[in-house]
């Protein structure tokens, strides 16, 4: 799908707020409500949107602790990766998980918990439990400085020269 500044309107639009309505998004981008909704249905269906989210507040339900933690593999192999990977989705903790390269770790967990006593018990009755963990560091976040779920799109609708 070939995306224009129409589009880029649109998502940009959406992720700040994807709980206004089809006729509140079709204002703030100048189109009217039929052409908005076909519109946003067809980045739908081309997958460039895919879903709808609310997004909570972490210290306001207590869950003020966030950790970045590296975890070393035993071996490197599909199967010992596929365990792994499916424990963590069994975390509720985990917000997310990232296979990496570049570090001495093979993945990066990020964690939110209620206080470091919680975390000590998810680290050592959870993380250190699933076959194949070798090695982990953990990192805490002192202070958010940047925190979005936008993605950049002013790369959206150029003319290529």
């Amino acid at each position: 799908m070939q995306l224009d500044n129409l589009d880029r309107r649109i998502l940009r639009h959406l992720q700040r707020d994807g709980g206004m309505t089809n006729l509140e998004l079709a204002q703030r981008v100048g189109l009217s409500a039929s052409p908005c909704a076909r519109r946003v249905r067809q980045l739908e269906e081309a997958g460039i949107i895919e879903g709808k989210a609310t997004l909570l507040n972490a210290s306001k339900l207590d869950l003020k602790l966030t950790a970045l933690i590296q975890i070393s593999m035993d071996r490197h192999t599909p199967e010992r990766f596929e365990v792994f990977e499916e424990a963590v989705r069994a975390c509720p903790e985990v917000i997310e998980c990232l296979l990496i390269t570049g570090q001495a770790a093979d993945y990066l967990l990020k964690v939110v918990a209620t206080d470091m006593e919680y975390y000590q018990e998810f680290l050592l009755n959870k993380i250190t439990r699933i076959p194949g963990v070798s090695d982990v560091h953990s990192s805490f976040v002192l202070r958010r400085v940047v925190s979005t779920t936008e993605l950049p799109l002013h790369h959206i609708g150029r003319k290529s020269e």
